[in-house]
Order: structure tokens, then sequence, then C-alpha cells
């Protein structure tokens, strides 16, 4: 059993170092080595990384993304604490419409939502042009601006994790800080709040982590207000003239010491205390009624706020998509958009089945891989594990340029082609970083659901002469269904929109829809742009509700059979 243990552990370890820590390294290595090639080593050029704070480009782009992430983190930690709160403690009309919305601004890619504000704010734009607000593009085309809406679209991330949080707390430590005297405020810092900080740390590092890595919101605003982060910046380097991948190595450099530097952090801030509090003296928390003045004002706050954060963005695509010009101000209803975009034999659709088949394929081997990973991190005792759980990690928080950019480096090497593997420049590169990108999201949602899962039914089955097969078929996957659906789905919807991966990887006469959209919107024909977002965005919708359905049939016939 042991020896099993050891050999799919190993597999599983190289699985991982091929698919995301040698594209990592080879990105670090363009510093002193460019381009891979050792004839062209020089340690010299170590010199390069200090060129961060001097070279004007460089240095912009650095605090830029620096500056943005942090402010982001910080706000957008405030924001989703406090909608958590309102949401977990109060009843009233439209507290299900935080929810919904959340998901899916978490879901919906950062470059369509930009694309609406660009649609919403710029100078001829709906802001303007029909609702005579003035001075809208002076604000969004700015600093707090720009971090204005980058909380908007990553704070879901951090409700989810805080609301999930908060619907739990202490009775008793909260009972008897009441009884000493505590103010309710006094309880909230005192007691519940530490209880609460690593969800807090957790949903800080995931909104750091997602804005400091986000190409799609840079790459979208860049179109219309210069404002280089280190994502563009690293893209651009490599789409240049000639292509400076020593450049392109010192800022993925700086972009990685970033992430590490915060995750430095979390763990650091949380050492080696105990935050578990779930036992006999904890509660559910039961959200209560609150009067006719507090629901009005607490509905209008939240339709508000989500006809903001959702609202504007989708709704911009959709009129600007029936508009005739780039400019609302000249805006002419015409149904032409739509009638391009849906041509048989038009791009748009072409686009849509590369991504489908992309999508299908990284989410099945995705599932296998993740699988792999989370069971030996739960089950086995695998000494190498700790480092297997680490290169997961890794690569959620290596944002999808890097990793990207990586992939040209392994796998554009001479020495490859008699061997068949120089992959550069074949979809097969793309399926490959789509899986990298999608096992890790894989594996957590999949270690959450075998976390519930004692080890003991396992071992019941095995002493009952079930082999491995039999056990996984027969104990682990039906008590695993609702988590391997939602890892699925979520797989399937991150390939399908990874604007990063597909714009630096795709083959020539291979667009894909991410890309598709946003050459559209680059090239200004944004209503053009804008319908596409709306037809590939609605199929694509409609295939994952599509997929939910066919994938829960079997558990629905199962709980049909027991009652």
């Amino acid at each position: 059993m042991k020896v099993r243990e050891n050999i799919a552990g190993s597999l599983v370890l190289a699985i991982l170092t091929i698919l995301v820590l040698l594209p990592l390294v080879t990105v670090l290595l363009q510093v002193i080595c460019p381009g891979l090639k050792p004839g062209e080593l020089d340690m010299g050029n170590m010199s390069l990384v200090m060129d961060v704070f001097v070279r004007p480009l460089w240095k912009k782009a650095f605090i830029n993304s620096a500056s943005m992430s942090l402010c982001t983190t910080v706000l957008g930690l405030c924001l989703a604490g406090v909608l958590a709160h309102i949401r977990v403690k109060y009843d009233f009309p439209l507290a299900k419409l935080l929810d919904v919305v959340s998901w899916i601004l978490m879901i919906m890619p950062s470059f369509i939502l930009a694309q609406g504000w660009v649609f919403f704010a710029s100078g001829n734009g709906i802001a303007r042009s029909w609702l005579h607000i003035e001075g809208m593009n002076n604000f969004l085309f700015s600093f707090p601006g720009l971090v204005t809406v980058m909380v908007l679209c990553k704070y879901p991330m951090a409700y989810v994790a805080i609301k999930a949080a908060l619907e739990w707390y202490p009775a008793r430590l909260v009972h008897a800080a009441r009884i000493n005297g505590a103010s309710p405020l006094k309880v909230w810092t005192s007691v519940q709040l530490p209880l609460c900080m690593p969800t807090y740390f957790s949903a800080a590092m995931l909104i750091f982590m997602d804005t400091v890595g986000d190409y799609g919101m840079s790459s979208t605003i860049t179109a219309v207000y210069s404002f280089p982060t280190l994502p563009y910046t690293i893209y651009s380097a490599i789409c240049s003239s000639p292509v400076r991948f020593d450049m392109a190595g010192v800022l993925s450099l700086y972009l990685v010491v970033m992430i590490v530097i915060a995750m430095a952090l979390q763990f650091y801030m949380m050492g080696r205390k105990r935050f578990d509090y779930l036992g006999s003296g904890t509660e559910q928390v039961t959200p209560r009624k609150t009067g006719p003045a507090a629901a009005v004002m607490l509905t209008a706050v939240t339709g508000g706020f989500c006809l903001v954060a959702l609202g504007i963005p989708v709704g911009s695509n959709f009129i600007m998509s029936f508009s005739d010009s780039f400019s609302i101000e000249k805006f002419r209803f015409t149904l032409a958009n739509y009638q391009n975009v849906l041509q048989l034999d038009g791009a748009l659709l072409e686009g849509v089945r590369h991504s489908l088949s992309l999508a299908a394929v990284a989410a099945v081997i995705g599932l296998l891989v993740g699988f792999a990973v989370a069971y030996i991190l739960t089950y086995s005792q695998f000494k190498l594990k700790r480092l297997i759980d680490m290169l997961t990690l890794v690569a959620m928080a290596v944002p999808g340029v890097v990793l990207g950019i990586g992939y040209i480096f392994v796998w554009n090497q001479k020495w490859l082609q008699p061997l068949g593997l120089n992959l550069y420049g074949k979809p097969s590169i793309l399926v490959l970083a789509s899986v990298a990108s999608a096992v890790p999201l894989i594996n957590r949602v999949l270690v959450g659901g075998m976390s519930k899962v004692p080890m003991e039914l396992l071992t019941a089955s095995q002493v009952q002469g079930a082999r491995l097969g039999r056990r996984l078929k027969t104990v682990l996957l039906p008590l695993l269904h609702s988590s391997m659906v939602s890892a699925v789905l979520a797989a399937f919807g991150g390939s399908v929109f990874n604007l990063a991966i597909t714009t630096i990887l795709y083959p020539p006469n291979f667009s894909t829809l991410p890309v598709y959209i946003s050459d559209s919107y680059n090239d200004l024909n944004f209503g053009y742009a804008a319908a596409a977002t709306i037809v590939g965005g609605t199929f694509i919708v409609a295939i994952m509700l599509l997929l939910e359905v066919i994938l829960n049939i079997g558990k629905r016939n199962r709980n049909a059979d027991h009652t």
C-alpha cells in the first residue's frame, strides 16, 4: 500500500513540476539567460533587477501594480466585510441578491467588466451622453477610479469567504463577554473578529493575488488610458520587436516576489495560533427581521450597490451591442452587430468552438489530476505531500501572464523538435496551460469535500476486500458528487474566459472567444465587441447550466430511489 502511495505521489509531483514549477523557473531564468540560450548566459544581467527603480516604464508599472493591489485589497476587504455582516445579520428584501450578484461578478472575467465600464464612463459614453453626468471619465480614468472598479470586480472572493465564516458565532464566548459588561462593539472586536482572522487574511490574499496578476482589466483600460501594470508590461515585452526576454524575466520576478511577500505576511500574522471554535458552544446565526424604515434603507442600499457593481458594466455592454457607432453620443439602434456575430461561418462561432473544446479537455484532465492531488493530500502518507500542496498554491498564485510566458520558454526549445514535443504554436500548449491553471482550483474544492469524509469509511471498505477502484466508486465518489460538479464547472468556466493565457499562447488561425472579443475591442469595434460579449457569454453560461443539469442527473435519480 505504501509503495503504491509513493509511486502515485511521485507521479503527481512530476506532473505538477512540469505544469507549474518548470515554466515559472524558466521565466525567472530569463534575467541571466535570455531565451534560455546557454551561450548568452551573463550573470552581469542581475544588475537589471535594480533597473525596475530606474527605468521609467518599469518603475511606473511596478508602482502602479503595487499601489493598486494594496488599495484594492484594503478597500475590497472592508467592503466585503460590511456586505457579509449585513447579509448574515439582517433579513430584508433583496438580501439574496447580494449573493447572486457576488457570484456572477466572481465568475465574470475582468476584461468584460472593464469593457462595460469604459462604455459607460468614456468621454462620449452613457454617463455623459444619456445621463448627463459630467466628470465621470475624469474619475474612472484616474487612479482612484481604477481602484474603485477593481474593488467592485474583486470584492466577491472575500465576500463569499467572510460570509461563510460569519454564519457561525461562538455563542458561549459572546454571552460570557456580555455578562462581564462588554458592549456589542467590544464583543465584536475582542471575541468574534480575532477568531475570524484566518478568514480575513485568506480573503485579503485572494484579492491581492487576483489584482496584482490581473491582465484583463489592465489590457482593456490601457486601450483608452495609459496605466501600465506589471502583467501588461510583461506581455508587451514578449510582443515587442525585438523580444525583451530579460525585461519579461525581471518584471515577472517582481510580480512573483510581491505575491511571495504577501503569502509570507499572512503566515507570519497567523503564526501558530489556534482559531478553531466550532463546538458545542457554537450557534448558527439567524438573520433578524428589521423594522420598516431599516428594511427600506437596506433594500435601497443593496439595490443601488448591485445596480452599480453589476448593472452598469453588463447594461453598458448590452446597450453598446445595439449601437452602429463606437460613440454612445451618436447612438443609432441597429441589429447589424448581432447579425455579423451570428454568421454561421463567422469568426466568433469558431472562437466559441475552440474555447469550448479547450475548456472541456482542460476540465476533464484537470479533474483527474486535481482528484489525484486532493486524494494524496488528504489520505496518503506520502512524505513529499507538503511539496505537492505548495506547488498547487504556487500555481494558484502565479499570474496567468507569467505562466503563459513560461510555457513559451519551456515548449519552444529546438531540442524538443526531434521528440515531437515542440508544442509552441499548437493547440496542445493551450490545453497544458489551461490544465495548469485549473488544477489548483479543482484541488481546493475537492480537498474541502474530502476533508468531510473520514478515512475510517475507506478503511472499513478496504477491510471488506474492496480494492482502490471499488472504494473510490462506491464510497468516495458518491459523497464527493456535489464537490466534483462544482470543481468541473469552475474549471470549465475559468478555462473558457482565461484571457491572459489564450492571448499569449493561441496559435495562428486559432482564435478563442476571449481573444476574439479583446481584439474587436482593441480595434475600436465597440458595438461588435459588445455583441460578441453578450452572445458568447450567454452561450457559455447556457452550456454551463446544461452541464450542471446533466452532471446532477445521477444524484437526483439516487435521491428519488431513496425516497
